[in-house]
């Protein structure tokens, strides 16, 4: 009797179990079905729902265009809810996946756009701090994503948007060396200060920065007592911007955040 009244009792959890376990709505959807549903839910902005969906069908569906669509679609919506480091992994994985596929452009561009969006998304809060110990991974590793794009496919439709964002990301990278000089000049790190301004006439020669940055050589030099080589840097300053001020009036601190250059 009690083998039969534990026997009922199972039956009747197992039911209630069975009866309270949420039911799957896309059971028996086709492929095309499950695209479909998560194309709508991500263009009505409903992005959970959406990447839920993408990876349903890919996990139904691994081979064939769908799952690849599924895959850059999957990378476009962590985008879009504000996840980068997710949006980052699909897009990577995508890659890797397929290395020659006729959309890598895009997938590339779009990397770009997560990096770039999201390094200028933080710039605000970064207002009035001190950013010299701030590494701008975000902004360097959009220029190479964008750089790999124009490198690759320089007829690609995303090309010319590529190639603007990346002068603008090169004078932010080059304004964050000048505002570091300035940052160890201010603090008596002469040589360092000179090695920082040093980089940006060599790594960043197409920038507003240039100037300022020989003439902070000039400067750290002469605090340095290496008057050869602040005697070259002037040479330089004054062969490139003869109608420099700083060749009127010794350099001295500015403070000019290097995140306003972004705009």
């Amino acid at each position: 009797m009690k083998k039969i009244v534990a026997a009922t009792l199972l039956a009747l959890g197992l039911a209630a179990c069975a009866t309270t376990e949420p039911k799957d709505e896309t059971r028996g959807w086709t492929v095309e079905k499950l695209y479909s549903e998560a194309r709508d839910e991500l263009n009505s902005g409903n992005y959970t729902r959406a990447i839920k969906l993408y990876e349903t069908l890919e996990a139904r569906f691994p081979y064939g265009r769908y799952a690849q669509q599924a895959q850059m679609d999957l990378a476009y919506t962590h985008y879009k809810d504000g996840e980068p480091e997710q949006a980052i992994a699909a897009a990577d994985r995508f890659i890797k996946l397929h290395p020659a596929h006729a959309n890598l452009d895009y997938i590339y561009y779009l990397k770009g756009l997560v990096y770039y969006n999201d390094d200028s998304s933080v710039l605000a809060k970064w207002a009035g701090q001190d950013l010299s110990e701030r590494d701008p991974k975000a902004t360097r590793e959009a220029f190479l994503a964008f750089r790999e794009l124009v490198s690759r496919f320089p007829d690609s439709q995303y090309a010319p948007d590529a190639r603007d964002k990346m002068l603008k990301l090169v004078n932010a990278l080059g304004g964050h060396e000048m505002h570091v000089a300035r940052y160890y000049m201010k603090r008596g790190a002469y040589l360092a200060a000179a090695n920082r301004a040093q980089s940006v006439v060599k790594e960043y020669a197409n920038t507003p920065f240039v100037e300022e940055a020989l003439a902070l050589m000039v400067s750290a030099y002469d605090k340095l007592g290496m008057k050869p080589l602040g005697d070259d840097a002037r040479r330089v300053l004054a062969l490139n911007y003869p109608n420099s001020a700083y060749l009127q009036k010794a350099w001295s601190v500015e403070e000019m955040p290097w995140w306003k250059f972004w705009k």
